[in-house]
């Protein structure tokens, strides 16, 4: 489940990246947190810790979500 949650976690990444390379302007709170996250799971993934995405998944991907939401006429469920 680990590894699915981190796989989640770097497409976000990716996806707010290839978002950004395209519109430059788009808003994303935390977007350089966002792809810095799936650097580090990539390229750094010893360094990754369990509390870390615990965390973003409690307090952070929420906000995602709604920004996400607000961007698109379907409901990211």
């Amino acid at each position: 489940m680990k590894r699915a949650i981190e796989r989640d976690l770097e497409i976000i990444g990716e996806a707010t990246n290839r978002i950004l390379k395209e519109d430059p302007d788009f808003e994303i709170e935390n977007a350089g947190r966002i792809i810095g996250l799936r650097n580090q799971i990539i390229h750094g993934y010893d360094t990754v810790s369990d509390e870390s995405i615990w965390g973003i998944l409690i307090k952070h991907l929420p906000k995602l979500k709604e920004e996400v939401n607000k961007y698109t006429e379907y409901e990211v469920k």
